[in-house]
């Protein structure tokens, strides 16, 4: 019999206050009724259907009203909003390498450590080839009934990835009526104009409820060039081309290069994206104790990137270049060697920019079946079935054996210092489009049997089976080296894993109650996982209950990190040697067969008060270690040790130490199993509503982040992200009337430190105010209005930052956006 007390009747009030984002145990949509026949529900982190709230993990729930209210337009906005999110994540803003993905980052502890499930099932990865990690633009926002963040580890309740969290978004379901809404926003510059509609229509058919559902969105570019506080670029590819570091004096001859090229003209700040998206669920009651549920997605992205032209490096053959050019440069280095080659460099205008074009279908399809039998157990059967697949290209690449070919042929053109005709670059195929293509699959079959005795013990067991594969398939001027960008080799791969797992919870009086589970996986790849979770409830009173979870987890490795070949990147480092001209150096990434499971250890304790009526508060600290993490070392750390004769660390990353320019050519970074993380913290919620207020403090203190023996603490940097040390949304409702209401929002981050080619920075304290006001003008019809970033906040400015001086990730570099939207309701 479940007893309605105050502390779950302040998790409901909190759970389905209208406000930004609460801190809870279930899901806010669910209405619980004290009688006999109170409905059970599931709750994210459990497979209990359980008729109480008061589970021991914490989780946060966002609503479809708040999405709305907030203007949020993308999964994406509404996770990167959150408090828990820390470290780097890819949304809009990220514009080089992003291949247009948007990811959420769980305490910082890397995107592919957050599970993300819909309906509280797998979705599929996502993004443009072999992935570890869902592509947040699949899933549509009108579609979204809520998203539940479960702020623990529960890979004893759902297996691998789910370290540093999960995130459930549940679909509107049992939907009558037809609703069209559209939304509109720009920003007070006059750019980045963006828009969308959707169409949701539910009815009674067959027996059952059928709900469909279409959305388009479009989403504007913003150039970096203007928004002030970018600087100009200043990168030493230039127009006309520099050889040995010279730049052409019109004359035949050669100067010292004094200026560089402004790369921020041509570069996104905010990406442009088109989505397509088509849903549909269907439910039935089959009988009297059986139900059916079928629902399907489909999402199709068109996205672009833009960056500078193509900076051509090139090391030219001096056997083959003319005495004229030859003569001008040195022929012994420092050491009285013979210089065999000289670097040529080239900021590829002629071409024109890069444009980075990505092409995404993604599909998903879910049945289930789910009975009852007499004493009120629960069984369920599912098959899920997902696939991504991707086309994606890059135009006005640069063919650089081809270049190299050309120059050796025209060498008076090429160092002439003079503009060249496309139409001549075209013939010498100098100029190519690059095309890509990849894709992921995944195929689970579930089974499940839950249920409570008359002693209100629940239980519940199951087994599941899944199948992961992917690929992906450079361009084959990619994979041959001839690329001016870096050389990429294919990633093609799959696993499966037979799953087998059970739960319980116990009241064991009145006022405690534990719970408890367990999980074992069998990979075809490395063999099995166990992993356990426990946890307990105690309730002092009928307004204080403390809570604490204690647990085990792990992640398997993905196929991009089990079969990925060579892929290079262009880091953003410094060189200890000063050799190097830009702060992007190339650096070999490959992936390795033998990589093991990571492994993880969690722990939270937290207490829940409802200090008065309609006041209530709910505090945990968290602690998360992870061993065995699948890392890259960090390259910069290396460097710098290598530098200061660590022989150890030089071989780590696959150089001599010579000090060289040539010596960083092999700069090389492997996945292995030596990474750990460790980082804890405290998770802060008060909430305050009566007659037509509603307040609410949302706060993450970030007590420690340390990985691999690094301290990120209140740090920030290109590579990383940023881990402030507080990050905090306020939140203020007012009602004024049944018809209207305002909502301010205040986002909080702290400021953090940096340090870039040995010069330390900080970072100001940064607080983002939002505002909006709802009205509706009738049953029927509602409007929603407002401001982001009213102030025109601009980002802090972080040396070495991953593009426009800043991270874009952690600050808005769009500024300030006005939004509108409006439903229609029949």
């Amino acid at each position: 019999m479940f007893k309605k007390n105050s502390i779950a009747t302040a998790i409901m009030f909190s759970a389905t206050a209208a406000t930004a984002f609460v801190t809870v145990n279930a899901n806010a949509a669910e209405e619980v009724v004290a009688d006999d026949n109170v409905e059970r529900i599931e709750v994210t982190g459990s497979r209990i259907n359980r008729t109480d709230m008061e589970t021991a993990s914490p989780v946060t729930v966002i609503s479809a009203d708040n999405i709305a209210k907030n203007g949020y337009t993308s999964v994406q906005e509404v996770l990167n909003a959150q408090p828990t999110a820390a470290g780097m994540s890819l949304g809009a803003s990220s514009n080089n390498g992003s291949g247009g993905k948007a990811t959420v980052n769980l305490r910082g502890m890397g995107v592919q450590r957050t599970l993300v499930l819909l309906n509280g099932r797998r979705m599929v990865a996502s993004g443009t080839g072999a992935d570890a990690s869902v592509d947040l633009n699949t899933i549509p926002v009108s579609m979204i009934k809520s998203i539940e963040i479960l702020k623990d580890g529960a890979s004893a309740v759902y297996g691998s990835d789910a370290i540093a969290g999960v995130v459930n978004i549940i679909t509107k379901k049992d939907y009558e009526g037809t609703e069209i809404s559209a939304d509109l926003s720009s920003t007070d510059k006059g750019d980045g104009e963006s828009g969308g509609f959707s169409i949701l229509h539910g009815r009674e058919i067959a027996g059952g409820n059928l709900v469909v559902g279409f959305q388009y969105s479009e989403r504007g570019e913003v150039i970096q060039s203007d928004r002030d506080f970018v600087e100009p670029g200043n990168s030493s590819f230039v127009p006309e081309g520099s050889l040995g570091g010279k730049t052409p004096d019109g004359n035949g001859g050669f100067e010292p290069r004094d200026h560089g090229y402004d790369y921020t003209t041509s570069s996104y700040a905010q990406t442009p994206n088109e989505l397509y998206s088509l849903f549909t669920s269907f439910n039935k009651e089959i009988a009297s104790d059986t139900e059916l549920s079928l629902d399907a997605m489909y999402t199709r992205r068109e996205s672009h990137q833009q960056m500078a032209p193509q900076p051509a490096n090139i090391d030219l053959d001096r056997g083959q270049l003319d005495d004229k050019y030859n003569d001008q440069f040195d022929k012994i280095d420092k050491d009285g060697n013979p210089i065999e080659t000289l670097n040529y460099r080239r900021r590829m205008v002629d071409a024109g920019p890069r444009i980075y074009n990505q092409e995404t279908d993604t599909y998903r399809l879910s049945a289930g079946l789910k009975g009852y039998l007499d004493n009120d157990d629960m069984w369920d059967v599912s098959a899920t079935f997902g696939r991504n697949e991707s086309k994606d290209s890059v135009d006005n690449s640069i063919h650089a054996g081809n270049m190299e070919t050309s120059i050796y042929a025209n060498q008076d053109l090429w160092f002439s210092g003079d503009e060249m005709n496309r139409d001549f670059l075209v013939d010498e195929g100098v100029i190519y489009t690059e095309n890509n293509e990849g894709g992921n699959e995944q195929f689970t079959l579930a089974a499940g049997y839950s249920g409570m005795t008359e002693n209100d013990i629940g239980y519940a067991m199951g087994v599941e089976s899944r199948f992961e594969s992917g690929y992906y398939t450079p361009d084959e001027v990619t994979q041959a080296g001839e690329s001016t960008a870096a050389q990429q080799d294919p990633t093609e791969g799959d696993y499966t894993v037979n799953s087998v797992y059970a739960e319980i919870s116990v009241p064991v009086t009145e006022k405690l109650a534990v719970e408890a589970a367990t999980r074992y996986d069998r990979y075809s790849t490395f063999g099995g996982a166990t992993t356990w979770k426990l946890g307990a409830t105690y309730s002092f009173t009928d307004t204080f209950m403390i809570r604490s979870v204690a647990a085990t987890g792990f992640r398997a490795p993905s196929v991009s990190e089990l079969y990925a070949g060579n892929s290079g990147s262009f880091d953003y480092l410094a060189d200890p040697w000063e050799n190097a001209q830009d702060s992007q150096i190339l650096v070999n990434y490959t992936g390795d067969e033998n990589l093991s499971p990571e492994e993880s250890e969690s722990f939270t304790f937290g207490a829940v008060w409802e200090i008065s009526d309609g006041v209530s508060t709910t505090v945990d600290y968290w602690q998360f270690d992870i061993t065995d993490a699948i890392s890259r070392v960090d390259v910069q750390a290396k460097l710098d040790e290598c530098a200061a004769g660590d022989m150890a660390a030089c071989d780590a990353i696959n150089i001599s130490g010579d000090g060289s320019l040539n010596d960083l050519d092999t700069l090389s970074s492997p996945l292995t199993n030596i990474g750990s993380q460790e980082t804890s913290g405290i998770d802060w919620n008060i909430s305050f509503n009566q007659d037509i207020f509603r307040v609410m403090l949302d706060t993450t203190f970030l007590l420690d982040f340390t990985q691999d023996d690094i301290d990120y603490t209140g740090k920030i940097d290109g590579n990383i992200g940023g881990y402030s040390e507080i990050k905090s949304t306020l939140t203020v409702g007012v009602d004024f009337t049944e018809d209207f209401s305002m909502q301010y929002t205040a986002q909080f981050i702290q400021g953090m430190e940096g340090e870039y080619y040995g010069e330390a920075f900080t970072t100001d304290d940064v607080i983002y105010h939002n505002a909006s006001a709802s009205y509706y003008l009738n049953d029927s019809w509602s409007v929603n209005g407002g401001v982001k970033n009213i102030l025109d906040t601009e980002p802090e400015e972080v040396l070495g930052g991953n593009d426009m001086g800043t991270v874009p990730s952690v600050y808005d570099v769009v500024g300030r956006t006005f939004f509108v939207s409006t439903a229609y309701k029949f």
